[in-house]
């Protein structure tokens, strides 16, 4: 089985002039990714996610940033599938808490045994002590986290709260995320050192922390899991790039269960960044055929991949 996870920014589909078009892969806060510019350029950038996609030849794949259902299905059949690959018969984004609309889905070849939303659940609903800043009857997660069950393997695919606009407050709302998480594991395994899952998607830990010193996602790090990219080069640990700036990061995660990093030790993640704007300068490699400085691109995130042989049953 092989498997991948791609926050793919900003994937929504809208209606112009009675023609349905994809957003591109650019943001709200950045001032030359709006107007008429900028939106000449989105067609161009989903072709290019459409191609960082089908280069992971992934079974599965976790996406962060899709608007629904139907915006998925547009991108599967009209920017995908012209990529020349096989289709993926099971494609799901269920309904999250993201105000932009903006949540988190699979789509796989193989067949999902289960997809469950946890997008209502609470502090109450799961028991938990949570900062005292994080309301108990609201719900926890700002996408959602989608238990898949697929093969021999459970996915727990989630997308944390960005640290902004506050990072203290933010710091609590990833942490409780992280409770959560760790808690809907606990309630899947008797014993979770010996399940087999992995934690996919983009946890927002960010570089620099001004609560304390402890990571906000520390309840589902190691010793509880283990963080498959630490088998990778210090050097090759960053899957993000800020916009015109020097900055990278890591906020993608693979951390996988105790059990699964055991029977598969040589299972190392794969970064694609051949989708990265030229401004990504520290990514090493060519780049895909109409990559611009800053755009055209396919994300400003880069695409993870992981080979679990046998996995798929």
């Amino acid at each position: 089985m092989r498997l991948a996870s791609f926050n793919v920014q900003s994937l929504r589909l809208r209606w112009r002039d009675g023609q349905p078009r994809l957003d591109g892969a650019r943001d709200s806060d950045v001032p030359m990714d709006q107007g008429v510019a900028a939106q000449a350029l989105d067609a161009q950038d989903r072709r290019l996610t459409a191609q960082v996609l089908a280069r992971t030849a992934a079974d599965v794949i976790a996406l962060q940033e899709v608007f629904d259902r139907t915006t998925l299905d547009h991108f599967h059949d009209h920017y995908l599938l012209k990529t020349g690959i096989s289709p993926y018969p099971e494609r799901h984004c269920l309904p999250g808490n993201d105000g932009r609309g903006l949540d988190v889905a699979v789509i796989s070849r193989l067949p999902l045994h289960a997809v469950v939303s946890h997008a209502t659940a609470t502090a109450e609903s799961l028991g938990l002590d949570v900062p005292d800043s994080v309301a108990r009857n609201l719900p926890l997660f700002r996408r959602d986290c989608l238990r898949v069950e697929v093969g021999r393997i459970t996915l727990f695919i989630c997308h944390f709260k960005a640290p902004y606009p506050d990072a203290v407050d933010t710091w609590s709302v990833r942490r409780a995320e992280a409770l959560a998480v760790r808690r809907l594991i606990e309630m899947r395994f008797a014993d979770p050192a010996q399940g087999l899952w992995l934690i996919l998607g983009d946890l927002n830990e960010p570089r620099e922390r001004s609560n304390d010193s402890t990571p906000s996602i520390a309840p589902v790090l190691p010793p509880f899991s283990i963080d498959l990219l630490d088998r990778l080069p210090i050097a090759e640990r960053w899957s993000w790039h800020e916009p015109f700036g020097p900055d990278t990061g890591c906020p993608d995660v693979m951390l996988a269960s105790p059990a699964l990093a055991q029977i598969w030790p040589d299972a190392c993640p794969q970064i694609i960044r051949s989708g990265f704007s030229l401004d990504a300068g520290q990514a090493a490699g060519p780049r895909l055929p109409g990559v611009g400085k800053h755009r055209p691109h396919a994300s400003d995130h880069a695409a993870l991949v992981l080979d679990l042989p046998g996995a798929e049953g």
